[in-house]
């Protein structure tokens, strides 16, 4: 492939199929074996321009809407859900918040290495102990007279182990509860930073997802993003985003297991294996539907926070169901280590876990809908 210059969301599309197919699909059984995405293929997704895409033109990023995002994170996904969520996680949590939050000297300092891959992004916030319970994060931050000085410890945190930026969360003072909390810029390899623990995973294998220690992390105040004590606005405006990509890596893995199992049931028709495969196509087109629906009205400035926890929670579950049902329809074959229904079963269960829960989403969603005025309606 080509270097990338201005696509429309069409071309972005063409070009994320091309290079799922000719640089991913082929790798892909050995990224998951192997519990690593090959550096030279971040390479190549940076060449190609991904690594950039939403990102300000003005410090090397590619226009992009999230539509446009949503749409090659998709096509990603469907050859390997660990590469598309590396890529989902760089942009959504890391990069975009210090577009969105960032000072100009922030952006000049760290948008250009993010838009072409010399830093992957990565994301911490979840703790042991606090799960989604942001308002009682045990990691500290004080004031120092350069700057500031973190300490505490983070968990399941993606991208980490090889990232060159991550975009942490700390609280001065527990009991000022979410208003104690702000948002730190931490370049990888800073004195005090360490990955302590790398998790092997049921699924989405080779996307990297460790455990954090922060001990004495001394910082420039230029280095806190947002406003200091407004660290769970940048926190949650990431996530929202976040649930977005997150929806679009699930839709790619129920569209490969949907494709995978139209593929068999061509090949072995019976009765209930095509019922299989249109109850599946239903779980298909309905997490369709709300990933884009959610993808349109953040691009027309609409709040999208509950359409984006809909997304999530209903790609996941599609994928779930469709994985599952094609394991079903493969049989035995189909659940040989290595073979593709039992790779995407086990990357299609992780979604239902990551970027906040199930049980999260519906908490969110009833929230949204019982304080909407007026209702909002499907």
């Amino acid at each position: 492939m080509t270097d990338a210059g201005p696509r429309s969301a069409t071309e972005w599309r063409a070009a994320a199929q091309t290079f799922a197919t000719e640089y991913v699909r082929p790798r892909a059984e050995s990224i998951d074996r192997d519990d690593r995405i090959p550096s030279e293929l971040v390479r190549a997704l940076a060449a190609q321009k991904f690594t950039a895409l939403g990102l300000p033109p003005d410090w090397g990023g590619q226009p992009a809407d999230t539509a446009t995002v949503s749409a090659v994170l998709e096509e990603l996904a469907a050859a390997s859900a660990a590469v598309a969520v590396t890529l989902a996680v760089h942009l959504s949590v890391c990069a975009t918040p210090i577009s969105q939050w960032g000072t100009a000297g922030q952006q000049a300092s760290w948008l250009p290495a993010l838009a072409r891959g010399d830093r992957i992004g990565a994301f911490g916030l979840t703790e042991p102990g606090a799960g989604s319970d942001t308002a009682s994060l045990r990691t500290r931050y004080e004031h120092v007279p350069e700057g500031f000085v973190l300490n505490g410890s983070k968990t399941f945190i993606s991208n980490a182990a090889t990232a060159g930026l991550l975009l942490v969360f700390a609280s001065r003072d527990p009991s000022l509860g979410s208003h104690g909390i702000s948002a730190f810029l931490v370049p990888g390899g800073t004195p005090g930073f360490s990955v302590t623990q790398r998790f092997d995973k049921l699924g989405l294998r080779g996307s990297e997802t460790t455990e954090l220690l922060l001990e004495n992390v001394r910082l420039p105040a230029t280095a806190l993003l947002g406003p200091e004590g407004g660290g769970l606005k940048v926190a949650l405006s990431a996530l929202a985003g976040g649930r977005v990509g997150i929806a679009s890596c699930a839709l790619g893995v129920a569209r490969a297991a949907f494709e995978e199992m139209r593929r068999r049931v061509r090949l072995e028709d019976a009765d209930w294996k095509r019922t299989l495969l249109a109850r599946s196509f239903v779980e298909l087109a309905s997490a369709r539907a709300l990933v884009e629906g959610a993808a349109r009205r953040r691009d027309s400035g609409q709040p999208f926070t509950t359409e984006a926890s809909a997304a999530k929670l209903v790609a996941s579950r599609a994928a779930v169901f469709i994985a599952s049902a094609g394991m079903d329809v493969a049989g035995p074959s189909g659940a040989i280590s290595g073979a593709a229904p039992e790779r995407l079963l086990r990357d299609a269960r992780v979604f239902p876990i990551v970027e906040g829960t199930t049980e999260i989403q519906e908490l969110i969603l009833a929230r949204a809908l019982l304080e909407d005025d007026p209702p909002r309606t499907a």
